[in-house]
């Protein structure tokens, strides 16, 4: 079950994309969608293609433009999965077109800021609601505030 998220939780959401667009006005451009961005973003692939080869008891298929790695255990990811580059490593939970929609806007992430995607997702935090890439990525897509929730 999706859980309601915590009052005040929209405001706290604006403001984190806020600033990671502020943060983003210092990052020089060169590294951003430029071939700089898509050798860390292959390199992301490439680990992601490591990990879940090594990892995945499941299906891998492709959809979305995704690589998709299935059964992967709990304990390797937080939440519903990662997206590592053009790679989705999730477990066994069932999963929509929308999720996967969420973490192609990841995968997208990845290709405009390549190394830098790891650095700044981590500096965004663990909390989703206050995460700018799992906010711009969409957050009902995402499982974490309920489909429809028009509350604060």
């Amino acid at each position: 079950m999706t859980p309601v998220p915590p009052p005040g939780w929209r405001e706290a959401a604006e403001k984190a994309v806020r600033r990671g667009q502020l943060i983003d006005r210092f990052i020089p451009s060169f590294l951003l969608d430029s071939p700089i961005s898509l050798v860390g973003y292959w390199y992301g692939t490439t680990v992601g293609w490591i990990w879940g080869f090594l990892w995945s008891t499941g299906r891998i298929e492709r959809r979305q433009g995704l690589w998709i790695f299935r059964g992967i255990p709990r304990r390797l990811f937080p939440r519903g999965g990662v997206c590592a580059g053009g790679c989705f490593l999730t477990g066994d939970d069932p999963f929509d077109e929308r999720v996967l929609r969420h973490e192609a806007v990841h995968k997208a992430q990845w290709r405009h800021y390549g190394f830098l995607m790891p650095l700044l997702y981590l500096l965004a935090g663990r909390d989703p609601l206050r995460n700018r890439f799992e906010i711009e990525a969409g957050l009902e897509d995402g499982r974490y505030i309920p489909r429809g929730h028009r509350g604060d």
